[in-house]
């Protein structure tokens, strides 16, 4: 899956992220730019660089130049996208989001105040959704987003480990067995060597993001990070204080394990949360969740949830019924009273299973520690 959300196979391309990149190349010998995209680069200052290459079929996004060098640029067949003024992002960033990044300032100011509140804001205002500057924005941004998490899980370090995801409440409080049990899981997924990925919002996903991140901590260690933790139960009344408090925990443990979140400003009203090193901020809501589920090649561990998780279920259950027996995924429900009498999700999800390659693929446990061993197989 491509996860820019293109529908078909793309052309090779060169993504010219930075200016060093842009400089060696072209010092290199580079005298043709066909299929180069090069994003948010201010190119002042190098327009005789620009002058002496071929451009066409080049693309540039969001770049800065020179008087009158984009207009020498299209003459020449390049595709100049502008920047998009007044919007509070990048629409054509090169990489994924990280807590520093969206919580900039948290130390001094609000959240109200902060990258990932603005952004929320600014999407939200009245008419946003029906405006065609508003609408490029945003998609181009989710675009970028998906090119930047696509490198990312195919880099050396992500393909070594498979994702498995961990997909549960938000409303799980600091403090909670549901909270602990959930760090717990994400603890002893990452130390069996996978990459623990999650909706990347509050709740289960933070514990399970926080569990993956201080996975190479002691058990003392976890526990102190809990209990910070615990001093704020919830985002609600301060998400300030909420964020403040996780930041405090990983200002004393810099060095944590990479982990991945992908939450979407559409729920914009639940807050990133701090342990996910790598996020993936969507604005569509529906391609964050298929990409989710997509990326958990591992399987997905769904802890107790309501109604967002049990629509997480059957999305998942859906690709494993249609997919093929080497595409199946496992999917392991954690809570035999809340997934067989509660929310009564494992009788359906048996009956659709019965006679189907992803029979031999769902499991229904008690304990984080159970659903680790089903996934160790």
């Amino acid at each position: 899956m491509n996860y820019a959300g293109s529908l078909g196979p793309r052309p090779r391309t060169l993504e010219v992220q930075d200016l060093a990149s842009f400089d060696r190349l072209v010092a290199g010998g580079a005298v043709n730019l066909h299929g180069w995209h090069a994003q948010s680069l201010d190119l002042r200052g190098r327009s005789a660089a620009l002058k002496s290459v071929s451009v066409e079929g080049a693309m540039f996004l969001g770049c800065l130049f020179d008087d009158g060098m984009e207009a020498n640029l299209r003459s020449r067949g390049a595709l100049i996208f502008p920047r998009l003024d007044g919007v509070p992002f990048d629409p054509y960033r090169a990489s994924l989001y990280s807590p520093a990044e969206l919580y900039s300032g948290l130390a001094k100011s609000p959240y109200e105040e902060l990258p990932d509140a603005r952004i929320y804001h600014w999407s939200i205002q009245p008419g946003q959704r029906h405006r065609v500057d508003a609408t490029l924005a945003s998609a181009l941004h989710d675009h970028a987003i998906g090119d930047a998490l696509e490198e990312l899980t195919r880099s050396a370090a992500w393909t070594r480990r498979s994702i498995v995801g961990v997909m549960g409440g938000h409303a799980a409080p600091r403090g909670s067995r549901e909270f602990a049990d959930a760090a717990r899981l994400g603890k002893l997924l990452a130390l069996e060597g996978y990459s623990v990925a999650t909706g990347g919002g509050p709740g289960a996903m933070e514990a399970a993001n926080l569990g993956a991140y201080l996975c190479q901590a002691s058990d003392a260690d976890l526990q102190a990070a809990l209990a910070t933790l615990a001093a704020v139960p919830g985002f609600r009344p301060s998400v300030s204080a909420w964020a403040r408090a996780a930041a405090a925990v990983v200002e004393r443990h810099p060095d944590g394990t990479p982990s991945l979140g992908i939450p979407t400003w559409f729920y914009g009203h639940e807050p990133p949360n701090y342990f996910a090193t790598h996020i993936a901020k969507y604005f569509a809501n529906a391609i964050r969740e298929a990409i989710l589920l997509e990326l958990c090649h591992g399987g997905i561990v769904f802890l107790p949830g309501a109604a967002g998780t049990v629509q997480e279920i059957f999305q998942d259950a859906c690709e494993n019924y249609y997919g093929a027996r080497e595409k199946v995924a496992p999917m392991v429900l954690v809570g035999r009273r809340h997934w067989e009498q509660e929310y009564p999700a494992w009788p359906m999800l048996r009956s659709l299973a019965a006679g189907r390659p992803m029979a031999d693929y769902i499991f229904l446990v008690d304990t984080v520690d159970q659903a680790v061993e089903v996934l160790r197989g």
